[in-house]
């Protein structure tokens, strides 16, 4: 009886060991699939932080241009200026002296008059700010949406 009960035992044992074997070979293929899906996932990342540090590196680039731009700007306006400032006193002096007026033809007199009483500031500032960058529009490119911030620079 012993001997029968052991072979019955055994046999659903046996039923027991397959379905054991079963689901750690379902477990095992389970974890070789997401083996592979995490190396695709490191390689996915490696490519995108790759990519993210050549765009940081861009970026700076492109900050520090702009950075170079602003200051040439900056200088070109202040000489600019300067050069107003001299063109005014020129004209005023020519106006006031009386051999100035000698010299010139009442054509160029009359230019110069107006030119004066318009002051000259006034009659170029128009076309100062409009010769490169259109700067009365909302554009996506406006120097004032750019924003100067060194702290990511670091990152």
């Amino acid at each position: 009886e012993q001997g029968l009960q052991l072979l019955e035992l055994g046999g659903s044992v046996e039923e027991d060991y397959i379905r054991i074997a079963r689901c750690f070979e379902a477990t095992r293929q389970r974890c070789c699939r997401l083996e592979q899906d995490g190396r695709r996932a490191r390689e996915q990342l490696a490519r995108v932080e790759a990519e993210r540090a050549a765009l940081e590196v861009k970026l700076k680039h492109a900050r520090n241009q702009v950075e170079v731009e602003m200051k040439k700007r900056h200088r070109a306006e202040a000489e600019l200026e300067k050069q107003e400032r001299k063109l005014q006193l020129v004209l005023e002096l020519l106006m006031r002296e009386p051999w100035g007026s000698e010299a010139l033809s009442r054509e160029q007199c009359s230019v110069l008059s107006a030119l004066a009483g318009r002051r000259l500031g006034a009659a170029l500032a128009p076309v100062r700010r409009s010769s490169a960058v259109d700067e009365s529009c909302q554009s996506l490119l406006s120097h004032s949406d750019i924003s100067y911030d060194r702290t990511e620079d670091d990152v």
